[in-house]
């Protein structure tokens, strides 16, 4: 997970619609693929990728360096944008992508594409009794 600081309290509402229209899209359809969420805990504020959270949760994932070098790179343009500061660390300063292998909708656009979150964060199904 990489650690951000947020610099007012509706940073965390930006960020996180922000993440929906940023991801990997569908090569056949208008579909984006979410793959960074914001987490808050412990009074501390994290982009993670889905894969991260799949581990958190204790399932079995694939994550490797190319996810962490994506989450890195999207963090990176969420900091460039002003609206985040990354606590920086020696995994996040050598991992990165291409800007390009990351699809950005712009937020005028985003009614024109199927938004596809590969995790939903705070929604959990209630078990069989």
């Amino acid at each position: 997970m990489l650690e951000v600081n947020l610099p007012d309290p509706d940073s965390f509402l930006k960020i996180r619609e922000t993440l929906t229209r940023i991801g990997i899209s569908s090569k056949k359809d208008q579909t984006l693929y979410q793959t960074c969420h914001i987490l808050h805990k412990k009074g501390k504020y994290y982009i993670v990728s889905f894969l991260e959270l799949f581990a958190l949760d204790g399932k079995d994932t694939t994550l490797g360096y190319e996810d962490i070098a994506r989450r890195n790179t999207i963090a990176s343009l969420i900091e460039q944008w002003g609206m985040c500061a990354i606590v920086k660390t020696p995994m996040y300063e050598n991992a990165r992508v291409p800007v390009s292998s990351i699809k950005i909708i712009p937020h005028g656009e985003k009614k024109n594409w199927n938004l596809v979150p590969k995790y939903n964060l705070g929604k959990f199904k209630q078990k069989p009794n």
